[in-house]
């Protein structure tokens, strides 16, 4: 084996990893995009009486019924700006499909794991639990979300405010 074939052979980088992108409170924040279902605009939610804080409602997505989570109240971000409506970034979980209400839906962007950084010590609250890492972008940091425990409802009540 000639070096050249050597260095192929072992050369191991894992392909880029695609990243469904939305903002949050000027926030760049990203999903894995095989755990999207679906990026849609505001739907008219349903809302559920003695629910947590996070669930802001019901929607009805073609038929099935959605638990849409407001994203500001689980991160412990401020409340969104009244007459301005959330888009819906409707992901797939082990508990089902969830809608997780963003404010701006992004692109979505390759990212390689030489960018990849897990989120520092420092960071502390909420997000520190929901915030898998960061990727470090030519122009921007973008969040990685845990969509598994942005999506929980479980515990939700640690660091956010009732409305």
């Amino acid at each position: 084996m000639t070096p050249s074939e050597f260095s192929h052979a072992t050369d191991r980088r894992t392909p880029p990893r695609q990243v469904a992108t939305f903002v949050l409170d000027q926030l760049y924040f990203g999903v894995e995009v095989l755990k999207v279902q679906e990026v849609i605009k505001y739907q008219e939610l349903t809302r559920i009486p003695l629910a947590p804080p996070v669930v802001q409602g019901l929607i009805n997505l073609r038929g099935q019924i959605v638990t849409a989570i407001e994203l500001r109240r689980r991160l412990g971000l401020a409340e969104r700006v009244d007459g301005e409506l959330p888009m819906n970034v409707v992901v797939r979980t082990a508990d089902g499909v969830v809608s997780l209400l963003v404010d701006e839906i992004g692109d979505v962007v390759e990212v390689d794991e030489t960018q990849f950084e897990r989120a520092p010590d420092t960071l502390a609250g909420p997000t520190r639990d929901l915030v898998r890492g960061v990727y470090k972008l030519k122009d921007r940091l973008l969040l990685l979300l845990d969509e598994e425990r942005a999506a929980s409802v479980d515990g939700a009540e640690n660091g956010e405010r009732a409305h």
